[in-house]
């Protein structure tokens, strides 16, 4: 996918640079930007990405695709220049994975995103910088909001390195901002869910649906009484697209996710009930799920109203059709 000709790109608009454009949520925000009528180029190391996710737009003549990490990518400096807005969603996804290898989660978060912001500044080329709910840690607030503290667990509990590697990056970014005049946009993303979601690496709701389609337990981790809420992903890219098009966001964090507050628990009863599965709901500990000391967090509810307020948006896909329509779509990438 790396053979469009420069032609055709040069003859476009600027193109629009998405880093992980090949993952979950980076080929539907592909999609929605080359519908918009943007020339896109996408970096994407694959790693946890897939080309099978950009099908549908893979001969697309606006569409061009670099497999590399994004530090690897020879033409970065170059591609970066000649964009008119970066997206930067490439990263470790997934609580196993981040378990599994804290080393190379902080290490790549770091020099991968310092990487992409020195190339940024250079011009400077808008950017926006997906981050992570996770970066709240162990706070127990209701309901987070940007401006909060935050309460990281300790570093001898591995789960925290992928919050502290999304709030370096977002410390970076707005060091960027400040002393660079860079225009930056950070966007904290609460579980997002929808089409194309694997569970490979410890994703909830494909997990479920996965269990449930083949009438299988539903393994839910802990004691089930942990509250989340999901954003559809569309949802998630529409608050996106209307971020870049805002410059009073520069410079800013805002909060991206669903409303709806849920137990994992009922998550689990609730879409036995939707796929009218014969599963049951199977409790599994913690130090058997990932590692003996596993540390979560009780609540994760996003206040979005900083986002409706500038934008005028707010996530309303209810949780019944967000697992409907992810269910309808899930195949042999779940």
């Amino acid at each position: 996918m790396d053979s469009v000709p420069s032609a055709i790109l040069s003859s476009a608009a600027s193109p629009i640079l998405v880093t992980g454009g090949a993952g979950f949520l980076g080929s539907h925000l592909v999609e929605r930007l080359l519908a918009e009528g943007h020339a896109v180029v996408v970096v994407d190391d694959l790693s946890t990405g897939s080309l099978e996710n950009l099908r549908a737009v893979k001969n697309h003549p606006r569409l061009r695709v670099i497999h590399s990490t994004v530090s690897a990518c020879a033409e970065l400096p170059e591609l970066v220049a000649s964009a008119s807005f970066v997206f930067h969603l490439a990263a470790t996804v997934g609580v196993k994975l981040v378990v599994k290898s804290a080393r190379q989660v902080l290490e790549s978060s770091f020099h991968e995103t310092q990487t992409l912001l020195r190339a940024a500044a250079a011009r400077p080329t808008p950017v926006l910088l997906t981050s992570t709910s996770e970066v709240y840690g162990k706070s127990e607030k209701a309901v987070f909001r940007e401006e909060d503290d935050l309460l990281i667990g300790p570093p001898s509990q591995a789960r925290w390195s992928y919050a502290c590697s999304k709030l370096t990056d977002e410390f970076l970014a707005l060091a960027y901002a400040r002393e660079k005049q860079l225009p930056v946009v950070i966007a904290r993303l609460f579980n997002t869910v929808g089409p194309r979601q694997t569970g490979r690496f410890g994703m909830v709701l494909p997990r479920f649906i996965a269990a449930a389609k083949k009438n299988e337990p539903l393994k839910v981790f802990g004691d089930g009484r942990q509250t989340r809420c999901f954003g559809y992903v569309a949802d998630v890219v529409e608050a996106l697209v209307r971020l870049k098009a805002c410059p009073a966001a520069h410079g800013q964090i805002f909060n991206i996710g669903g409303t709806e507050e849920i137990t994992i628990a009922d998550l689990a009863a609730r879409v036995i009930e939707v796929l009218h599965s014969d599963s049951q709901v199977e409790l599994v500990p913690y130090a058997e799920a990932y590692a003996p000391g596993f540390d979560d967090l009780r609540r994760r509810k996003p206040c979005v109203d900083k986002l409706a307020a500038l934008v005028g948006f707010r996530p309303a896909t209810p949780l019944r059709e967000i697992i409907s329509q992810t269910a309808a779509a899930a195949g042999a990438v779940i």
